[in-house]
């Protein structure tokens, strides 16, 4: 397995941390997984809304266990944690459809705690809620190719790798899908993201 993992445009902190983390340094996953992570939750957001934090801790157990087997860029990586958060996200789905969920008690959820609420992260998650909401509101290849290459920028070759397209299909969807959102926030009565 070869060392050198870095390739033009790869950030060298994010590099170096890669190729630490491959080897088992816990503060190289760690810093992989900062810069990673909230990219791949909004793009999961997106694809199960419900179930996006599961699908991403599946995500990450995944990544931990074939790490030390992966081999490529830093941008290889974002390419390859996102294949996987795709594909679990997909089983979740299957799954969903072979066995409807249960009625809850909902009244129990308003006894929990719930987490610090500071204004910024309530703006930003406000913020950036709707920006999802109007993004799943795209069909879908236009909203994994907006999110892939947006949301998570990936470039074009590892997005439509995720996707199982080729890179043409893939920005070609993104453009479609960005100007139909672009179409979307100029409707009159509907709120700017």
């Amino acid at each position: 397995m070869a060392d050198d993992v870095r390739v033009h445009g790869d950030d060298p902190d994010l590099t170096a941390a890669l190729k630490a983390a491959r080897h088992g340094d816990e503060h190289g996953f760690r810093t992989l997984y900062r810069a990673v992570q909230p990219g791949l939750l909004r793009y999961l957001r997106v694809l199960v809304p419900y179930d996006a934090d599961d699908v991403a801790s599946e995500t990450w157990l995944q990544v931990t266990r074939d790490l030390n087997r992966f081999t490529g860029s830093v941008s290889d990586f974002r390419g390859w944690v996102t294949t996987i958060a795709r594909n679990r996200a997909l089983d979740m789905h299957r799954r969903q459809r072979r066995r409807p969920q249960t009625g809850e008690d909902y009244d129990l959820l308003a006894e929990l705690a719930g987490p610090d609420d500071t204004e910024y992260d309530a703006t930003t998650a406000i913020t950036t809620e709707s920006a999802l909401k109007l993004i799943a509101e795209l069909p879908r290849d236009q909203a994994e190719a907006v999110l892939l290459r947006v949301v998570l920028g990936l470039d074009a070759k590892h997005a439509a790798e995720v996707l199982g397209k080729r890179p043409g299909a893939v920005r070609t969807a993104a453009y479609r899908g960005l100007n139909r959102l672009a179409a979307l926030l100029g409707e009159p009565g509907r709120s700017q993201v």
